[in-house]
């Protein structure tokens, strides 16, 4: 596959940014990537704030939450801080209930793989003040805040590692974060569901119960092979 394949294949979450400023050239190409991807209906409720101003950025800060799971080492040091933040919008006047969130989604993975192949790294962030923000933005009400991109060239370089009890992510002692990720193998399902990435005994258990899918699939008891 091409270049967006290896893409994909590398992208993590960043927390820590070099103290380089990105161009707003940049910025606005990255908005516009979010713009294109698909939206329900056609009917794009999505708007795109960008913040680049030291001063700015130096407010929006304080009001952000990052990295629950090792929180506070997962919060950027004062040299390693984004440049920018991209907030993604929801115009309340076009938007329908339940769709939007699928918009978000679409918009945001646009917008991270871009930035990626640009060496920019980002962090989503749904932990926020975000009444506080939306004063700070100015928003009308008509916009609701969503969620902030935080952006800036990768100053980190995160590992994934095979998911095996927890799905923390953590760091080690020289600080690189360690991200558990499940197996292929545990997700994915052709032709039949797959019960390779189940614990034993839960097959049985989801037949008994009735919580089986109802599309033909093979399950092995005790050596023997049943079609359902």
């Amino acid at each position: 596959m091409g270049s967006i394949y290896r893409t994909i294949l590398k992208r993590r979450t960043i927390r820590k940014f070099k103290p380089r400023r990105i161009p707003y050239s940049i910025l606005k190409k990255l908005a516009n990537a979010g713009h294109l991807a698909p939206s329900a209906a056609n009917l794009q409720p999505l708007e795109y704030f960008v913040v680049d101003k030291t001063k700015q950025l130096e407010t929006v800060f304080p009001h952000l939450r990052w990295a629950n799971y090792i929180a506070p080492y997962g919060t950027p040091p004062l040299d390693n801080r984004p440049v920018a933040y991209i907030a993604i919008l929801v115009n309340k006047k076009r938007e329908i209930a339940d769709y939007s969130a699928y918009d978000v989604g679409l918009a945001t993975e646009n917008i991270i793989l871009a930035a990626w192949e640009q060496g920019i790294g980002i962090c989503i962030i749904k932990a926020m003040d975000k009444e506080k923000l939306e004063v700070i933005f100015s928003l009308p009400k008509y916009l609701r805040l969503d969620s902030i991109l935080a952006l800036g060239y990768r100053a980190e370089n995160p590992k994934t590692e095979p998911l095996k009890k927890s799905v923390k992510y953590w760091k080690d002692s020289r600080g690189r974060l360690h991200v558990p990720k499940r197996a292929l193998s545990d997700v994915l399902h052709h032709n039949r569901i797959n019960f390779s990435g189940l614990k034993p005994g839960v097959c049985s258990k989801l037949i008994l119960s009735g919580q089986a899918p109802s599309i033909p699939f093979r399950v092995r008891f005790g050596g023997r092979e049943r079609i359902k």
